[in-house]
């Protein structure tokens, strides 16, 4: 393990400068173009990580497309990287600023003081952050303690910011052009970016953006045929940004390359202007009465509430409708709040049977590495001894689910059950929207 810093190397590590120091200069090797450039594993949010098979090209086209479509750096800028490097979306920063030259600053483990700090005394001027690391800078106390007035380009992604942290975040950072960048490993990862632009325009904050230069991107139906504008569907990418497949994987590479086209899993629409709303990993959708439910929008929901830290939203086993739509929240610290009002409040922003008929309070939530919710390891304990359902998305939908349901709304409160192997480090964070492992 090889270490960076200024400090002095942990034992059982190697110094960073007394390698370079020591190293004897070698040939350039000239690889280049569709010569592999490295195996970049998944996130693991929904099973099993993948060693997505990724090129120089593909990683050079997604870094030139980025910085056509919304600049993520510029000449002379210092980055700051809070994220882990392992996560293709900082090294996609890293790639960036290596193109138009520039300076990086690290971070160990992200902690908001520390980025604070970084940000004043290295004068950093690009990040790239998960809206939960956003939050945490944003209601830090200190945060006005610190010049911030050289933060410009503020790129966020990983999953969907709510609407309401976007706007805070707006403005608390006022001079920042915010751009969120929406992409998977997969694809090297960038595929569609809503620019600063758009966001000063604000009519689509909740959208993803529209696809980067180096991208094409349609929605498609169960048959892989293109469908109408506002029809959701998946998203499928095609450019040469896309991996060549899954590391001695061939049934999972075959399931998601076909034709040319990269299926991303992630369910979506398109508006009439080219822009595309991500709904749910179709692998997350809930079938509740016959009615789909995107739990990303009724997580959207849940943290308008003023009490509500993060959270995630799963279908669980239901004998009524099949699926219920089920809560899993923490609060912020100091607060309080029921089942039933937590539903109440989504009922005003959402369709009632969309709002969670059941709530889970807990103090943390089960994270891979990279910080995502891992929702396979939340359902666990409601599917044990249950078959999963069989996913057939953007199927009809059959008779739409009682408003209210015939029992009360119900509410548990536990500690979610640890995931050791896959659980963030204290003080860390990562990508996943609105995930966190903030502690009540």
């Amino acid at each position: 393990m090889v270490h960076c810093g200024e400090q002095a190397p942990p034992q059982g590590t190697l110094s960073y400068e007394e390698l370079l120091a020591d190293a004897e200069p070698v040939e350039d090797g000239r690889h280049g173009g569709d010569t592999l450039a490295g195996i970049f594993y998944t996130g693991g949010t929904t099973g099993f990580p993948k060693g997505a098979m990724l090129s120089h090209a593909n990683m050079i086209i997604s870094a030139l497309g980025g910085q056509a479509g919304s600049p993520a750096a510029a000449p002379g800028s210092t980055t700051l990287h809070a994220a882990p490097m392992f996560h293709l979306a900082a090294l996609a920063c890293w790639n960036a600023q290596l193109l138009v030259g520039g300076s990086h600053v690290f971070i160990p483990a992200f902690e908001p003081l520390a980025a604070l700090r970084a940000i004043e005394r290295h004068h950093a001027t690009v990040a790239m952050l998960p809206p939960v690391l956003i939050q945490m800078l944003v209601d830090h106390p200190d945060r006005d303690s610190y010049d911030l007035s050289g933060f410009r380009p503020f790129t966020y992604g990983g999953s969907p910011m709510p609407e309401a942290l976007l706007k805070r975040a707006m403005a608390a950072f006022p001079a920042a052009g915010f751009t969120q960048a929406y992409g998977m490993t997969e694809v090297a990862p960038l595929a569609t970016l809503l620019t600063p632009a758009d966001h000063v325009e604000g009519t689509r904050l909740r959208s993803a953006g529209r696809a980067a230069p180096h991208t094409e991107i349609k929605i498609v139906g169960p048959d892989g045929a293109a469908l109408p504008r506002g029809e959701v569907g998946e998203v499928v990418i095609r450019g040469g940004h896309v991996m060549s497949g899954y590391l001695d994987d061939p049934a999972e590479t075959h399931k998601v390359l076909r034709e040319g086209w990269y299926h991303t899993g992630d369910g979506a629409y398109m508006d009439e202007a080219g822009y595309v709303f991500i709904v749910d990993r179709l692998k997350d959708m809930i079938v509740t009465g016959g009615e789909n439910v995107y739990s990303a929008e009724v997580e959207n929901a849940l943290a308008q509430h003023p009490a509500v830290a993060a959270g995630a939203v799963i279908g669980v086993p239901d004998d009524a409708y099949g699926e219920r739509v089920h809560a899993i929240v923490i609060l912020k610290p100091g607060t309080t709040a029921t089942a039933g009002e937590l539903r109440e409040h989504c009922k005003t922003l959402i369709a009632g049977y969309k709002a969670p008929r059941t709530t889970e309070f807990v103090t943390e939530l089960p994270l891979s590495p990279a910080g995502k919710i891992l929702k396979h390891e939340l359902r666990k304990p409601h599917w044990e001894d249950k078959p999963l359902r069989q996913l057939t998305p953007l199927a009809s939908p059959g008779p739409r689910a009682p408003p209210d349901p015939p029992r009360p709304c119900t509410e548990t409160h536990r500690p979610h059950p640890a995931v050791p192997q896959t659980a963030a480090p204290p003080g860390a964070a990562g990508y996943g929207g609105w995930d966190s492992n903030l502690k009540r």
